[in-house]
C-alpha cells in the first residue's frame, strides 16, 4: 500500500494557531513504527500542475494563490498567511491525492497523508482549504481516462461544501457528506446525498446513519473508483466537532467504508482530513488507525486473490 507524505514542505504558521499542522509528520512517524509499512512505501509526490488544478479551480484564483494577490478577505476564510511555502504545500497535498488515486487504480488502496481539502470552492479557499484534492482528483481521474465515474465518501465532521459546488454539475462524480447540521459551514451546499447529524451523536446512531447511506452512494454513483475523506474530527474529544464518537466507533466506521467498497472490488484512496482533538496525539491515533485497518483490508484481499 503506497502512502504520500508532504509534511516536510512545511506551512508556517504564528504561534499560537489552531491548525494542528505538526499533525502530519507525527503520523508518518507513527505508521513507521506500526511495523504494517516498509520505508519502500513512503512517497513524495509531484506538486500538483496548474492544469490539474484548473479542472477544479477557475484560473483567477489559482493565480492570485501562487502570485500571492490574495486580499485580506481570500487570506481570512482560508485561515492561514500567505506565503510560498503555504502555495508550495497546497500543490503537494493535491499531488498526493492525485497520486494516492493512480496507485489505487493500481493496486487496489493507496493514502494521502495529508488532503481532505473540501472546503475550498471553485473560486475561493475556505476553512484551512486552498486548492480542493478530492475535486481535482476526480475530474483528473477522468480527464486522464481512468474512470468514468468517482465516488467521493466525505466523513469529516464538517460537510463538504466545496467539493458539493465543484461538482454539483457532474452527475460522474458523486458526493456524499454525513457530518454535524448545526457546524461549520453555517451555509451547506447540496451534495448529491448529505446526511446531518445532531449535536452529541454517538457511536450506534452515527454507524446506523452511515450504514443506510452507503448503499445509495454505491446504487447511484456506480463508481469506479472510490476517494474516502476519513475525518478524525467526530471524535467525542475534538474541539471543533460537536459530535461523540469514541475511538472505536471511528475504527469501526473505516471497517464499515472498507467492508462496503472491498465487496464491490473498487479502488479506494483515503485523505486524512481534519482533526483537532484538545490532545494531538488521539488525532494523529484515530488517523493511524485508519491507514492501518486500511493496509490490513487491502492485504487481506490480495491474498485472496492470489
Amino acid at each position: 500500500m503506497k502512502l504520500f507524505y508532504a509534511d516536510h514542505f512545511v506551512l508556517p504558521l504564528p504561534e499560537g494557531h489552531r491548525f494542528p499542522m505538526e499533525k502530519y509528520a507525527r503520523l508518518r512517524e507513527r505508521l513507521m513504527e506500526s511495523g504494517l509499512f516498509g520505508t519502500d512505501d513512503f512517497h513524495v509526490p509531484d506538486a500538483a500542475s496548474d492544469t490539474e488544478l484548473l479542472r477544479a479551480h477557475d484560473a483567477g484564483y489559482v493565480q492570485r494563490v501562487v502570485r500571492g494577490t490574495l486580499d485580506r478577505n481570500d487570506v481570512r476564510r482560508i485561515g492561514f498567511p500567505w506565503s510560498e511555502a503555504m502555495v508550495e504545500r497546497s500543490r503537494r497535498s493535491a499531488g498526493a491525492t492525485l497520486a494516492a488515486c493512480r496507485a489505487a487504480l493500481e493496486d487496489g488502496c493507496a493514502a494521502n497523508l495529508a488532503g481532505g481539502t473540501h472546503h475550498a470552492f471553485r473560486d475561493r479557499g475556505e476553512g484551512f482549504c486552498v486548492f480542493n484534492d478530492a475535486a481535482i482528483a476526480a475530474l483528473s481521474m477522468r480527464a486522464e481516462g481512468r474512470v468514468e465515474r468517482v465516488a467521493i465518501i466525505d466523513c469529516d465532521v464538517h460537510q463538504g461544501n466545496g467539493t458539493a459546488a465543484i461538482l454539483a454539475n457532474r452527475p460522474e462524480c458523486f458526493t456524499f457528506s454525513i457530518h454535524g447540521a448545526r457546524n461549520y459551514p453555517f451555509d451547506k451546499e447540496n451534495s448529491d446525498l448529505d446526511v446531518e447529524l445532531p449535536d452529541g451523536t454517538t457511536d450506534d446512531t452515527y454507524l446506523t446513519a452511515l450504514q443506510a447511506a452507503l448503499g445509495p452512494v454505491f446504487a447511484r454513483g456506480k463508481p469506479d473508483l472510490v476517494i474516502y475523506l476519513a475525518g478524525a474530527d467526530p471524535y467525542e474529544d475534538d474541539r471543533l466537532g460537536r459530535l461523540k464518537l469514541t475511538k472505536a466507533g471511528l475504527a469501526e466506521r473505516d471497517q464499515l467504508v472498507f467492508d462496503k467498497v472491498r465487496q464491490r472490488g473498487l479502488p479506494i484512496a483515503i485523505a486524512m482530513a481534519g482533526g483537532y482533538a484538545r490532545k494531538i496525539d488521539d488525532t494523529v491515533e484515530i488517523h493511524a488507525n485508519t491507514v492501518c485497518a486500511a493496509a490490513r483490508h487491502f492485504r487481506a484481499r490480495q491474498s485472496a486473490s492470489l
